[in-house]
């Protein structure tokens, strides 16, 4: 009986000696695994980053397939694109878009450009064209001046309501944009009015209305107030010259 119990006794030590050494193992094993566990997720995340960039940057799953422009109307959309030179197939991601709108801005019509990227597959222009407030003869050519004074198109003849700008040999690029300046700046009523526009300088511009009447305007400064002083004296005074280049002291003749 003795040696029966002492048996029984080292089995049941033996069993929880085994289990023991099972518990003592399952915590190597769990702190083994939380030791792994974050180099296997950095690991992981590091495939995914590189498979992404990968995808993004150098593979065809997003390369450009269009180009869409917005905003065109003297131009067609064809225009755009093709000053624009967009590399079809390339990743979106990779392609240059200050390059693009630097092409698009080279056009003379142009006055702004955006470009942006249109995920997945497509890049958006939006363009702002120039709008004509003037025209003026440049080498036998009827050209659209805008309000900026650039020079851009071309016109077989004088769009009905646009002053025409005249200069001589001797007009500067400054008085030309002080000229487009005086137009963008006249109230839509007197506008209508204007048949032509002389430019002898900066400071010296001067309105020729359709009635006959003849403008001294100066520089594009004050115009607001020019228009109100000229609308006051047309009214009381008959005559064919006007001097509002100094709007608190008018002259007239």
């Amino acid at each position: 009986m003795a040696r029966s119990r002492r048996r029984g006794s080292t089995s049941d030590e033996e069993r929880s000696a085994l289990q023991t050494r099972r518990r003592f193992a399952r915590r190597q094993w769990r702190r083994r695994w939380l030791a792994w566990k974050y180099v296997v997720s950095a690991l992981l995340l590091l495939v995914l980053v590189v498979g992404g960039l990968v995808t993004v940057y150098f593979s065809d799953a997003l390369a450009v397939d269009g180009v869409e422009v917005a905003g065109a109307t003297t131009l067609s959309d064809d225009d755009v694109r093709d000053a624009a030179r967009v590399p079809l197939g390339e990743p979106l991601a990779r392609v240059d878009l200050d390059l693009v709108r630097q092409r698009v801005e080279g056009l003379a019509v142009v006055r702004s450009v955006e470009v942006s990227r249109q995920w997945p597959h497509e890049v958006l222009i939006t363009v702002e064209e120039r709008t004509p407030v003037a025209v003026v003869e440049v080498a036998g050519k009827v050209r659209a001046l805008d309000e900026d004074g650039v020079v851009f198109g071309t016109f077989t003849k004088v769009p009905k309501g646009l002053p025409r700008v005249q200069t001589t040999a001797t007009t500067s690029g400054e008085a030309l944009r002080e000229a487009a300046r005086v137009v963008a700046a006249l109230p839509e009523q007197l506008a209508t009015r204007v048949d032509h526009v002389t430019v002898a300088s900066v400071d010296a511009i001067t309105l020729q209305l359709r009635s006959g009447i003849e403008v001294r305007w100066g520089s594009s400064s004050q115009s607001e107030e020019k228009a109100r002083v000229l609308d006051k004296l047309v009214l009381q005074e008959a005559t064919t010259y006007y001097d509002v280049s100094v709007p608190g002291n008018p002259t007239l003749n």
